[in-house]
């Protein structure tokens, strides 16, 4: 048997959930919970009661609850598309009931925008003492991309010195703002100050103020900004060669108008105020009237470029490659009802959880998924949707 509990039921989740029903050698047995029901059940039809076999409420946020939902279902493993406040809680509730665990972002707390693998690595001998894994960020930024940087590493150079993580989203959704993921999550990562590491150390920059005009592959020349990302966070620890370690995504500029709107009237902060008697966080109140990312597959066109420019040594000499995927959102759509953001994460997740229950990545502990060898996840990304590409380049684009 593999039984698998899947904890949220967004966007994410609905392609994590229809990947592994395609998928019955790996998942045998798939639960579904939420704190809306109505939200699993809703794919619990789209994939058919043969496959999502029950579906349950819950609050993901209450360690008893889960820990009752667990014990319930009995699940071989824990896939984590909730919310990032809740991985502690969920892991705390794998914990207790001797179960596997997954996610596909760091925790944060609510209370401030920051996030960072502190909390969750702390949890290391406590996995490892109870003889259960935890798999962290197994999306695909972070995810995809620590393993494009392990299989450059093992395949390509005899040290890594420069690290460079691109994500492109180059599709229209025709939507005037909206966020491609969940808009509290997104809105908060992209308005705290950018951070990078070079020469040892950690540098910060005030919030998308340093920009570099990048040619994408299927996509063409788009403004990228520098922001902090979590996987640098781990990368630089793991992979210890290298001197300089960034993180890019690209915005356009009427979003970027739109969102410095918004945060100059105060609708992007985190700190709640009284509204009629009672206490919201303005940035909540955006969340529920902009569109729900999981609205915008259909229609939404276009290609998405994530990958890593990565300079190093081999064999005494430097070389830069560059490995990347390209993902269609039309195509997601069609296969799943997914645009390629939910898509480019879900699939990375059913790789990891599949990889953990055969047994392929599996020792006691808390992992980032450089940790493990790249190659069978690497072969499956080709296999199950998220085909990339290695092309050795003349010079990164870059400068040192």
């Amino acid at each position: 048997m593999s039984r698998v509990l899947i904890i949220g039921a967004g966007g994410v989740s609905g392609v994590v959930v229809k990947k592994c029903a395609m998928l019955p050698e790996y998942f045998s047995e798939i639960h579904l919970a939420s704190r809306t029901v109505s939200k699993c059940e809703k794919l619990q039809q789209e994939v058919g009661k043969d496959r999502v076999v029950g579906v349950y409420a819950v609050d993901a946020d209450n360690v008893a609850e889960l820990v009752s939902l667990i014990n319930q279902v009995k699940p071989d493993l824990v896939i984590n598309v909730a919310l990032p406040y809740q991985d502690l809680p969920i892991m705390d509730a794998c914990l207790e009931t001797g179960v596997h665990y997954l996610d596909t972002a760091n925790y944060e707390p609510k209370d401030e925008a920051k996030f960072e693998y502190s909390w969750q690595w702390a949890y290391h001998d406590k996995f490892k003492q109870a003889g259960l894994m935890a798999l962290l960020g197994s999306g695909f930024d972070p995810g995809v991309t620590n393993v494009f940087t392990a299989y450059a590493a093992k395949h390509y150079f005899d040290e890594i010195h420069y690290l460079d993580i691109v994500d492109c989203n180059g599709g229209d959704h025709g939507q005037a703002f909206a966020t491609n993921f969940n808009p509290e999550i997104n809105i908060r990562e992209i308005t705290q100050r950018g951070k990078y590491w070079e020469n040892g150390e950690w540098h910060e920059t005030d919030p998308i103020s340093v920009r570099e005009d990048l040619d994408y592959p299927g996509v063409g020349v788009r403004a990228s900004y520098l922001l902090f990302h979590e996987e640098l966070e781990s990368l630089v620890k793991h992979f210890p060669t290298l001197k300089r370690a960034r993180f890019w995504m690209t915005f356009g500029d009427a979003y970027l108008n739109h969102l410095r709107v918004l945060e100059g009237i105060g609708m992007t902060s985190i700190a709640p105020i009284d509204f009629n008697g009672q206490q919201i966080a303005p940035l909540e109140f955006l969340k529920a009237v902009l569109p729900n990312p999981g609205s915008l597959a259909e229609g939404y066109e276009g290609l998405t470029c994530i990958g890593t420019y990565i300079t190093g040594i081999k064999d005494g000499k430097e070389k830069t490659i560059f490995i990347y995927n390209n993902c269609d959102h039309a195509q997601c759509n069609a296969e799943v009802g997914a645009q390629a953001v939910s898509y480019t994460t879900g699939v990375p997740a059913m790789i990891g959880a599949s990889l953990m229950l055969q047994g392929k990545w599996m020792k006691p502990g808390v992992w980032n998924m450089e940790q493990f060898d790249p190659d069978e996840f690497m072969d499956r990304l080709n296999q199950y949707g998220l085909p990339w590409q290695v092309v050795e380049v003349e010079q990164s684009p870059f400068k040192r």
